[in-house]
């Protein structure tokens, strides 16, 4: 019996924008409950990988399989549908909506009552919003955050957002998930708890987890896999400590942490 297909796969990917070299010929794969960073200097070309995963740049030339299927050039809505989700470094919550209410706007692709349903009040509908309710609760406990759920979301600090975004791209049982530097202008114990977060979403959920991240810390203490990018290509792959002895790597970018 073959082993089954990963969870996402670049095949060679190059992303140019005219004539500017953003990807060249990047290669990797990501598997499920594997938590995997993405790291480089500024303009290595991190955002642009995530862009051409979820569709929001169309590669030059390579394949994105995600599941075993090319998704490259799929706008951005149809990528998520298939279960890819990503959060972006300045956030995306609705900030005058409560923590609960921010969650519960993940769960609108699974809500099968319809439109027409919710507009009229019928049974299916009050069923499907009591177990979407039922189900962010669960999920906002698991990580770690229930009591914040009558929360506005603009009054939470930049941890306690950072982590109810996380949850709302959960709430889709997204099988992949891709954190765009969630660690950013957090505290070193903000940063740790953020990282067990994460930890649990692999180790607990099977959830893939791709991260862009600034914070070699995070990086270390908590990838099972790093990729690193220089000047649009993919200069290592390896564990932690194969990336804390690689020369290249040093000399690229942690030479200068």
């Amino acid at each position: 019996m073959s082993d089954p297909p990963p969870l996402l796969e670049l095949r060679g990917v190059s992303v140019h924008f005219s004539g500017v070299r953003a990807l060249t010929n990047v290669s990797f794969c990501a598997h499920p409950g594997e938590v995997r960073a993405v790291i480089g200097p500024n303009g290595a070309g991190k955002t642009t990988l995530f862009n051409a995963v979820t569709g929001y740049v169309e590669p030059t030339s390579g394949q994105v399989l995600f599941r075993g299927s090319e998704i490259q050039g799929r706008p951005p809505h149809a990528v998520a549908a298939l279960g890819i989700r990503r959060t972006f470094q300045h956030g995306g919550l609705f900030g005058d909506l409560t923590v609960l209410e921010n969650v519960l706007c993940g769960f609108h692709t699974q809500i099968t009552s319809g439109v027409l349903g919710l507009l009229c009040g019928g049974r299916a509908a009050a069923d499907a919003e009591r177990q979407a309710v039922a189900q962010a609760r669960t999920l906002l406990e698991f990580m770690g955050i229930g009591e914040l759920e009558h929360r506005i979301a603009k009054d939470l600090s930049g941890g306690q957002q950072r982590t109810v975004e996380i949850t709302r791209a959960l709430s889709t049982n997204a099988p992949l998930l891709l954190l765009d530097e969630p660690a950013v202008g957090l505290t070193p114990p903000v940063r740790d708890r953020l990282l067990d977060v994460i930890r649990r979403v692999a180790g607990e959920r099977g959830t893939g987890v791709l991260l862009i991240e600034h914070s070699i810390d995070l990086v270390m203490k908590g990838s099972d896999v790093i990729v690193v990018l220089n000047d649009g290509q993919m200069i290592a792959e390896g564990t932690p400590e194969d990336i804390r002895k690689n020369g290249e790597v040093l000399d690229a970018y942690l030479g200068y942490g």
